[in-house]
């Protein structure tokens, strides 16, 4: 029986119209082989086209529909889920990407619209071999595993604690928080950080919902979508967190002390066994063993002859546990750019010169100063500030991005040091952004404390005096570009706002959890604009600053939606996947067993008893790996059947403006498999 093709190709406005003969292409097209109407459009994704699709389907008794219209991957399901409501079959339909493959990338309209024609051809040739799939119902198991312990973690964490999920919140570190824990004030409310976050964190550590695993790290993700199988990796701390009360009498009586270059940034100190703050969830403390004398030694061990519950265990191992979720959400944070990578503003060579980071820890309470703003002998007040604005941010030698929070964090910044000291502040900045609510208002809120704005780069940090006025004085080369003159500003403190940069080993953690990075190393969403949260892996979600710089509101947010999302698919109780997956035709198969190692998702089992493997539908992405590396060809994909992309590229092939030459190989049934 032949089929019924419908083509339609959308105008998308102007985005595909001002560059395509879309009306030609349109007439064009009722010239090929089985296509029963053609129509043209302006919006296809519009209900008014989608229901015109929908009506065509009905009253003509369309049998196939090719959409040309714009990527796929944005609204392939839209397409699909009218030719449902119409009766059809989704996977009878078949798009062709003329907006990002063709008008996006081209001028010549002459050029466009001859290669639309050819993948308007090529569609059509190959939907006539698409055969009716049904999606697949997957349970979703309830548990969720959180990767993460900042501020967007325990967001995502205490939203579906609460509404009485189960939730496995892995932090690399000894206790959650995240940076946000490391903060003084938040901007613009200037709200104390410690006294908005600590009583979340006190929530998750007490959570019946909320298995806390602490000092731990995720080893490795299998499965998929609704029945993920993940392995963590709990480190040995050497102290029992199941007798220690917290006291702290282990730390008071350590005798060795070291550089903290965790929590306070290098700027403070803390013994071999500590807790990193006071507030720290859960309150167990964690022994370093690479300064620890017992392990150095081989002798010392006062922590555990004074603990009064015998809770400390130099024998202590290293433990994997192996959990099973549905559904994961990485908030793996940011690392701060290590402005060594820029010598001319002298951090690690002038004394001086701080991050924005330490500076946080000196401003804070329970920092190593106790907030007193001081000079690195621990006890000179500065009596001029200047913070430097985009270092290593929007600079194409190391990030070309702009890391968001620069503008606003130096705001703050100055307002701690003219609420803790006399000194006279400068911020040199390149253009000053304050986008959010409320932000502009706190800008004018520093102009009317006095801080002063230097509009340019700065182009080097120096101790060379040129005048007695810069005796024993940090200078900052900068050109004011408002004034139009070389300035040289005299201060005895400088900070620098280091570019906010994704986590070290976020590639590594991306394949682990089998999604992307970008090319500046941040995670990959689904859609940058309409599914920020989601990712290209189905139940695999990403949340807070892992997916780009962004500051607590915005990572509030992604945790929160990143929650709701899974509580949706939690409270259906199952999830659709697509049913576009590999099969093995067993009486071709050899057992050779080369796609069992050529699967990147562990979705294929060798069965010994008939010497033959099968592909486990729910772990298959559909990739194409097997099928393309099985020497006897009895694997095929649904949906990508050697039929279809033979037909696609004979269509693809076909003369676009004669037909002739081509028609016959485009639309002759394919070789069968």
């Amino acid at each position: 029986m032949a089929e019924k093709v419908g083509v339609y190709v959308c105008d998308c406005g102007s985005n595909i119209a001002a560059t395509v003969d879309v009306e030609h292409v349109a007439q064009w097209a009722g010239g090929l082989p089985e296509v029963a109407i053609t129509r043209e459009y302006k919006f296809l994704c519009s209900s008014l086209g989608q229901a015109m699709i929908a009506e065509d389907i009905k009253t003509e008794g369309l049998t196939r529909i090719v959409v040309a219209a714009c990527s796929p991957h944005l609204h392939e399901k839209t397409f699909r889920r009218a030719c449902e409501r119409a009766g059809l079959n989704p996977y009878l339909l078949q798009m062709a990407n003329i907006r990002e493959h063709v008008s996006w990338v081209t001028k010549d309209r002459v050029a466009a619209t001859s290669k639309v024609k050819a993948l308007v051809a090529a569609a059509v040739a190959r939907v006539q071999y698409h055969q009716p799939l049904e999606p697949m119902a997957v349970a979703v198991n309830p548990h969720t595993l959180v990767v993460g312990g900042g501020i967007a973690g325990i967001q995502a964490a205490l939203e579906l604690g609460d509404a009485g999920y189960p939730v496995y919140l892995v932090e690399r570190e000894p206790s959650i928080g995240g940076h946000m824990a490391q903060y003084d004030k938040t901007f613009p409310t200037l709200d104390c950080a410690a006294c908005i976050l600590t009583p979340k964190m006190s929530d998750v550590g007490q959570h019946d919902k909320i298995q806390l695993l602490t000092y731990s790290e995720l080893e490795e993700v299998s499965g998929s979508i609704g029945n993920f199988k993940v392995r963590i990796r709990k480190k040995a701390r050497y102290v029992d967190d199941a007798t220690c009360n917290g006291c702290g009498l282990c730390i008071e009586k350590c005798p060795r002390k070291v550089v903290d270059d965790g929590f306070e940034a290098g700027m403070g100190y803390r013994k071999s066994i500590y807790t990193p703050f006071p507030q720290a969830v859960p309150k167990i403390p964690v022994i370093d063993r690479g300064s620890c004398i017992w392990f150095e030694r081989g002798r010392c061990r006062a922590c555990e002859k004074l603990c009064p519950t015998k809770a400390i265990n130099f024998d202590q191992k290293d433990e994997i546990l192996e959990v099973e979720v549905g559904n994961i959400i990485l908030a793996t944070g940011w690392d701060m750019f290590d402005c060594r990578r820029m010598p001319q503003y002298g951090y690690g060579r002038l004394a001086n010169v701080f991050t924005s980071l330490e500076f946080e820890r000196m401003c804070n309470a329970s920092g190593p100063t106790g907030g007193r703003v001081v000079l690195r002998d621990g006890v000179t007040e500065p009596k001029s500030v200047c913070i430097v604005h985009c270092v290593g941010s929007r600079d194409k030698h190391y990030n070309s991005y702009c890391s968001g929070i620069c503008c606003m964090l130096s705001l703050k910044l100055g307002h701690l040091v003219l609420e803790k000291t006399a000194a006279k502040v400068y911020a040199c900045y390149i253009d000053m952004r304050p986008n959010k609510k409320d932000y502009e208002e706190f800008y004018w809120r520093l102009l009317e404390e006095g801080m002063l704005f230097v509009r340019g780069k700065v182009a080097e940090v120096t101790d060379v005096a040129r005048t007695p006025q810069e005796e024993d004085q940090l200078i900052v080369q900068v050109e004011d570009t408002l004034l139009g003159k070389q300035r040289r500003i005299p201060v005895d403190m400088v900070v620098l706002m280091g570019a906010m940069e994704p986590r070290r080993d976020a590639r590594e953690t991306g394949l682990k959890a089998g999604i992307s990075c970008s090319m500046a190393g941040w995670f990959i969403e689904r859609h940058p604009k309409l599914d920020p949260i989601a990712t290209m892996t189905e139940g695999v979600f990403i949340a807070g600053a892992c997916q780009g710089p962004k500051d607590i509101p915005d990572s509030v947010g992604q945790g929160a939606a990143a929650a709701a999302r899974i509580e949706g698919m939690i409270s259906r109780g199952t999830v659709m996947i697509e049913p576009v997956v590999a099969t093995v035709q067993e009486e071709r198969c050899s057992g050779c067993r080369i796609c069992n190692s050529l699967c990147p998702f562990n979705a294929i089992d060798f069965l010994e008893t008939e010497k033959v493997s099968k592909i486990n539908p729910v772990l298959c992405k559909g990739c194409g790996t097997c099928v393309a590396g099985c020497p006897a060809e009895a694997i095929s994909g649904a949906h990508f059947s050697r039929d279809q992309i033979n037909a696609e590229i004979a269509g693809l092939l076909c003369d676009a403006d004669g037909r002739e030459s081509g028609a016959e190989l485009a639309f002759a049934p394919a070789q069968a498999e």
